[in-house]
């Protein structure tokens, strides 16, 4: 039995209370889950960050999981990496905007689709950034995600640094 209604309707009121959440959070971000328990298959969830979180380094190997991205507010950079920490991808989503026009070649992306395994991380790179994120379940915290050894966990010296690296990769003048 849910503990909600057939559909749940996703918007301003589900921005305004993560953002306020993420605001009194240390880790400066909030989770709103659609799925109804770690069990389920898949986990359906809104994600908000504001700008200075850190997402630290992670893949879903085992199980291998696949995760996908869809900007619904703000700016996020999706950064991927090699085993050995190397940068191999640099993703600018952006939330599409309505303006009355055909969506074109050019108009950035809002989402991506991410393959089991491959190393990534996530940047908010707006003042505030909602995501709504899916990837298979069930959950299991001891296995969902390996971190990676050659960055820092979160709260270890270095986090500072590290996530200033990762936002210049976003740069406008950054060589690619």
């Amino acid at each position: 039995m849910r503990d909600r209604e057939v559909v749940e309707l996703i918007g301003g009121s589900h921005f305004l209370a993560l953002e306020e959440r993420a605001q009194l959070s240390a880790r400066r971000r909030a989770v709103q889950c659609f799925h109804t328990g770690d069990g389920d298959n898949p986990h359906r969830f809104l994600n908000l960050l504001l700008q200075g979180t850190y997402v630290a380094p992670h893949r879903h190997a085992t199980p291998p999981k696949a995760e996908s991205f869809v900007v619904l507010r703000g700016e996020l950079g999706v950064l991927l990496f090699a085993d050995d920490g190397t940068v191999t991808g640099v993703h600018r989503l952006r939330a599409w905007e309505e303006t009355g026009e055909a969506p074109r070649v050019e108009t950035p992306p809002c989402g991506l689709d991410l393959l089991p395994g491959i190393w990534h991380s996530i940047v908010a790179l707006s003042p505030v950034t909602v995501i709504f994120e899916v990837k298979p379940g069930p959950y299991d915290a001891a296995t969902d995600k390996a971190f990676a050894e050659w960055a820092p966990a979160e709260g270890e010296p270095g986090v500072g640094a590290y996530l200033q690296w990762m936002e210049a990769q976003f740069a406008e003048d950054h060589p690619r």
